[in-house]
C-alpha cells in the first residue's frame, strides 16, 4: 500500500522525469486546442511553445468573467493555465501557480518576464510557489484571499484529496468560485488498479468515483456542485486498458461556489435574465451543461441557481427577480431537457 509520500514521489517522477511533452501520455486525457472557446484558443497563440508542450491537463478551467480577479491554480505544472488566466485577469488581477515539480515549475519561471512583455503588461501578475495543494498555508495562501480556484486534472493525483478540497474552501472569499477539470470514474476502483503506478501517472489510479466526490464536498459545507463539460477517456495503451477493466472514466469540469446551499434544486418561483454583459459571451452564458441562459430571455431558475447567479462576481451581469420567501417545493427540473452528464450532480 503507498504512502501519501511514495504516492507524491511517484507523481513527481512522473511528471518531472518520465513525461517529456504531452505526447508521451498513453490515454486520451489531454484536450486538444480545438476543444477550448475561440478567445481561450487566441490567448494560447501568445504562449510560448515550451509551456504547451509538456501541458497534461484534461479540460480547460477558465470561468468566465475572470478580469481583476484574484486566481489560484492548483498543480500548475508549466504554467500554462497560470498565463491564460494571466491574460484573462488583466493587469489589475492576480495569478498564483502552485506545484511540487520543479522540473515543470523551472520552465513556468523561465517564462515569467517574456510573457509579461508579450502580453504588454507593466510588471509580471504571476506568482509561481512550491509546495502540495494539501497545504496552501504552507506556500502562504491567506483565509478568503482568493475569487476563483482552479485545477486542470491534478486533484486526482493527490493522496489526500479531503484537505485539498478543505483547503479550497478555506481560501476561497465568500461567494467565490471552484472551477476545475479532473477525471471521474462510474465505480470505486479495485486497489490493485488504484496502486497502478502508470494509471495514477495517467490520471487514471487516483480518479474519484463520482459519487464519493459528492459526498466529500457536500462534508467540506459544499451542497450544490455543477458539470459545465464532460468527455469520456479513451485508454489508447492495449495494456492499460485491460488493467483498468470495465471501469468508464470521464473527464468533468466542475464549478462549486463557496456558498450557503441547499442539498436539492427547490422551487421559490424565481426568474433570471442575462444582461450579455460578459465581453466573451454575448449572447449567451452557461453555467452548467443544462442552465442555459439567452441575453434577455427569462428563465425559471431554483433557489441555489439563483444565489450561483446573484451572490458571485456574476450578479453584475445578471438580473434575478424574485425571493425564497414563498416555497412552491422541488424545482420541476424536466423542463430543461438535460444532459446525460447532468444526472450525476446532486441538483438538477
Amino acid at each position: 500500500m503507498q504512502t501519501a509520500t511514495s504516492t507524491r514521489e511517484s507523481v513527481r517522477d512522473y511528471y518531472g522525469r518520465v513525461l517529456q511533452s504531452s505526447v508521451d501520455l498513453r490515454t486520451s486525457t489531454c484536450c486538444t486546442a480545438e476543444s477550448y472557446d475561440p478567445h481561450v484558443r487566441r490567448i494560447l497563440a501568445e504562449i510560448d511553445d515550451e509551456i504547451l508542450t509538456r501541458f497534461y491537463g484534461c479540460g480547460s478551467p477558465l470561468p468566465l468573467a475572470l478580469h481583476g480577479c484574484a486566481v489560484l491554480d492548483l498543480g500548475c505544472g508549466t504554467g500554462r493555465d497560470v498565463y491564460l488566466a494571466s491574460r484573462l485577469v488583466g493587469q489589475d488581477g492576480y495569478v498564483i501557480g502552485v506545484d511540487m515539480t520543479d522540473e515543470q515549475l523551472a520552465i513556468a519561471r523561465r517564462h515569467r518576464d517574456p510573457q509579461t512583455r508579450r502580453f504588454g503588461y507593466d510588471f509580471p501578475n504571476v506568482d509561481f510557489r512550491t509546495g502540495f495543494i494539501e497545504d496552501l498555508e504552507s506556500v502562504n495562501i491567506e483565509d478568503e484571499s482568493i475569487d476563483v480556484v482552479i485545477s486542470n486534472c491534478v486533484i486526482n493525483l493527490s493522496p489526500d484529496k479531503e484537505a485539498v478540497f478543505r483547503e479550497i474552501f478555506r481560501v476561497l472569499k465568500p461567494g467565490g468560485e471552484l472551477f476545475f477539470s479532473d477525471v471521474f470514474t462510474d465505480r470505486r476502483l479495485t486497489p490493485e488498479v488504484a496502486a497502478d503506478p502508470v494509471l495514477y501517472g495517467e490520471c487514471l489510479g487516483g480518479a474519484m468515483y463520482i459519487e464519493d466526490f459528492r459526498r466529500l464536498l457536500a462534508a467540506t459545507g459544499c451542497a450544490d456542485y455543477r458539470i459545465a463539460a464532460s468527455s469520456p477517456i479513451e485508454i489508447e495503451d492495449e495494456s492499460l486498458r485491460s488493467r483498468a477493466g470495465n471501469v468508464r472514466f470521464t473527464s468533468h469540469t466542475i464549478r462549486a461556489f463557496k456558498l450557503q446551499l441547499e442539498d436539492r434544486c427547490e422551487d421559490y418561483g424565481q426568474v433570471a435574465r442575462y444582461g450579455g454583459t460578459i465581453p466573451e459571451a454575448p449572447h449567451a452564458f452557461g453555467l452548467d451543461n443544462h442552465h442555459f441562459f439567452e441575453t434577455g430571455k427569462p428563465v425559471l431558475v431554483c433557489g441555489n441557481t439563483a444565489s450561483m447567479l446573484t451572490r458571485t462576481r456574476y450578479a453584475e451581469h445578471f438580473d434575478v427577480t424574485g425571493d425564497t420567501s414563498v416555497h412552491y417545493g422541488l424545482f420541476d427540473c424536466a423542463v430543461e431537457a438535460p444532459s446525460e452528464a447532468a444526472g450525476t450532480g446532486p441538483c438538477c
